[in-house]
């Protein structure tokens, strides 16, 4: 009979880096070899302590990374994040608690370090659960059919003054921070970026080993000259009978932080000559794209999911974090079944800020921990989530009370995959 061998769990070294990366690709469906300039941008990644590996023996077998993030909470304030990434478990060592462990070890490190919470982007939507996660915003894309859009023809340049530039790589990573910040400081569930993240997507550095293509970058800038937006797509090269252009634009990401900027670039996108099909990218599920067009059922919804999951890791920091609309107050009890927070919450809360203390008297609503990330960002409802049974009233009329608290007018939004 075989014997399976004990697997190590343990931060990787320097000299494990190769191999550790050999096995990110492997479980991500990539070619296993690494070739030495991806190596060389991904140990820019590489904080000591911060990337795990499982071993069986001297092989690498699971991988698991996390680093320093800002998470906009609602109402602006930045809270502290441990953003956990680059997961994987080889398919040769599944059903062996390799994730649950590696887990626990990060989790743990970052409720020592005083990380508000955790994220990260699920790929596969049952495992997170499990460690506390909750799915805390939405994703969606839109198609957008160009001409029974209605602007291919009409539009020329932005009605209120400002001007569209296509610009290169080095304005993006001029201009493109600054305008970020602006963003991320005003949209709930955004996240920083590094100057890392702006080297990768303008071709400086190569993250994941293939050719790199640039793509187009299109800058709005108002009447006073001041940048409000930013832009990029790239283009396929397709054409029908009789020399017919069926190309498609795709928007790899588009910053805006002015409604004024998110009007004028879609409806620059929705209008160049040759594109009959305009592909969002990843935008709010409330995004004003559908809104901006003459015919708003030109834009059709082709994917729409969870993306950021938030773990809750200090009640009261995240609750007392976040900004208010309506006024009230709820006795929580938080169950976290890895204990690292919970336990039974006061919060009281309105427009000229939140306290949330340790209760003693009954609870009005139970909920998971995983159900508070849910709800923290202003996304999800209690009162769905009663309906499921994934929170549970003690008080009737509990779940309306927390909706009335924590539910915001505009969804929260994450841009980015990490």
């Amino acid at each position: 009979m075989s014997r399976r061998t004990e697997i190590d769990v343990r931060p990787i070294t320097e000299a494990e880096f190769p191999d550790w990366n050999r096995a990110l690709n492997t479980g991500f469906l990539q070619p296993p070899a690494v070739a030495e300039e991806q190596l060389e941008a991904r140990r820019r990644q590489f904080v000591p302590g911060r990337s795990l590996g499982a071993f069986d023996g001297d092989r690498c077998v699971a991988t698991f990374r996390s680093f320093d993030q800002e998470l906009t909470a609602v109402g602006g304030a930045p809270v502290r994040a441990d953003a956990v990434s680059n997961v994987t478990v080889t398919a040769t060592h599944r059903r062996r608690g390799l994730l649950t462990r590696m887990m626990a070890q990060d989790l743990a490190a970052a409720k020592e370090r005083g990380d508000v919470v955790a994220t990260l982007i699920a790929a596969e939507y049952p495992i997170y659960g499990r460690y506390g996660f909750g799915p805390a915003t939405t994703l969606t894309e839109w198609t957008v059919d160009v001409p029974r859009a209605g602007l291919d023809r009409r539009w020329a340049a932005p009605e209120d003054g400002g001007r569209i530039d296509l610009v290169d790589g080095t304005d993006v990573r001029k201009l493109g921070p600054g305008l970020h910040e602006r963003l991320r400081r005003a949209q709930p569930g955004a996240v920083s970026r590094t100057e890392l993240w702006w080297q990768a997507r303008t071709g400086v550095v190569n993250m994941n080993g293939t050719p790199w293509t640039e793509p187009y970058y299109a800058l709005y800038r108002a009447a006073d000259g001041e940048v409000e937006g930013l832009a990029a797509y790239r283009t396929d090269d397709r054409w029908g009978d009789a020399k017919q252009p069926l190309n498609t634009a795709t928007v790899d990401w588009l910053l805006a932080v002015t409604p004024a900027a998110e009007r004028a670039l879609w409806h620059y996108l929705c209008s160049i000559d040759w594109v009959q099909t305009v592909k969002s990218g990843w935008r709010s599920p409330d995004d004003l794209l559908p809104h901006l067009l003459p015919d708003p059922r030109a834009a059709r919804i082709t994917t729409q999911a969870d993306w950021l999951w938030v773990r809750i890791l200090d009640v009261a920091q995240a609750l007392t974090a976040r900004t208010y609309e309506g006024q009230g107050s709820v006795v929580l009890e938080v169950v976290d079944r890895a204990g690292l927070t919970g336990g039974r919450w006061r919060l009281t809360a309105g427009p000229d800020g939140a306290s949330c203390v340790p209760a003693t008297e009954s609870a009005d609503l139970v909920l998971d921990v995983g159900e508070l990330g849910a709800l923290w960002l202003g996304d999800a409802s209690a009162v769905r989530l009663a309906a499921l049974g994934r929170v549970r009233e003690e008080r009737a009329g509990a779940a309306r009370v927390v909706d009335a608290l924590l539910r915001t007018s505009r969804r929260p939004w994450c841009p980015d995959m990490f």
